[in-house]
């Protein structure tokens, strides 16, 4: 089943909640720099904000009381919905129903269908994120290179396509928003990475697949996620398999749920198992880019 992890003892009393030091120095120069002034961008600012004050206060709790409960699991689950069927709702209204096919210079509309489709993507993708933070530097290694990629993804759609679904300027400040956050993301690291000297939390998890799934969907590249955020949907996936097996026979699947713990006990370290997980997305990551060339 998806259980503590009691080699990782030895990191208690490491402070926590660094999600709020790198998103917010990122939406600080996202906002200096002029971005505010693309309308899209700004939605998807707020939509990753909104997702970090849910980790915010579940890690809030957490510290408060001095447990590892934090919100209900309900109480993360409603939050969570609300504000993704906000970005649904809102991608509707806006016209932001075209998504491309990965791997050909093909789009399909999917109109109303579009709400339900982007709801469950943020739910999807702020979870995987907050699975896979589970080993210093893990999620925000992984993270700084599937917004690397999708920053290149969308110029590289503005100089091949011919069709913009709106303004150029609005693709452009959705890479300047994905940029501030590499750059929050990379500074954040040098404290976060084996031994870390602060955990983001999901303070940061959260806010982090908010912001990849605002900054992804909002440029037509939802369908990319699942490909770019391989090892995203690879810690989701190893929980599902975990907890199915051990329901249904008592017995498991991996030594330990998510899979980065279960390479983890086999001997592997922490350092390269991000490195790892980096390593394949940038892989997966560029085969979608060399898909446009």
């Amino acid at each position: 089943m998806y259980e503590y992890v009691t080699e990782h003892k030895e990191k208690e009393g490491t402070p926590t909640m660094g999600g709020l030091i790198f998103v917010l120095s990122a939406v600080i120069v996202f906002i200096v720099f002029g971005g505010a002034k693309g309308r899209i961008a700004t939605v998807g600012m707020v939509i990753g904000l909104s997702f970090m004050l849910v980790g915010f206060l579940d890690d809030f709790i957490k510290v408060r009381f001095k447990h590892n409960k934090g919100l209900k699991g309900y109480q993360k689950i409603i939050f969570q919905t609300a504000i993704a069927l906000f970005a649904g709702t809102f991608a509707v209204k806006n016209g932001l129903t075209i998504f491309h096919i990965p791997f050909t210079q093909k789009t399909i509309d999917l109109g109303y269908f579009s709400v339900p489709i982007i709801a469950f993507i943020f739910i999807a993708i702020t979870n995987s994120v907050n699975l896979t933070d589970g080993l210093d530097g893990l999620a925000g290694s992984v993270s700084l290179v599937y917004l690397t990629i999708v920053t290149l993804l969308i110029g590289v759609q503005l100089s091949v396509l011919n069709h913009l679904y709106f303004d150029e300027h609005e693709y452009k400040m959705l890479q300047l928003l994905s940029c501030t956050l590499i750059g929050g993301i990379a500074g954040f690291l040098l404290f976060n990475t084996y031994r870390a000297k602060v955990f983001m939390g999901d303070t940061g998890s959260l806010s982090i697949g908010g912001f990849i799934g605002a900054i992804s969907i909002f440029s037509s590249n939802s369908f990319f996620v699942p490909i770019i955020g391989i090892m995203f949907v690879t810690s989701s996936i190893s929980v599902i398999m975990q907890v199915a097996r051990f329901k249904h026979n008592g017995k498991r699947f991996f030594l330990k749920a998510p899979l980065h713990h279960h390479f983890q006990l086999k001997g592997s370290s922490e350092s390269s198992i991000a490195y790892a997980y980096s390593l394949i997305t940038a892989l997966c990551g560029t085969a979608c880019i060399i898909g446009y060339l």
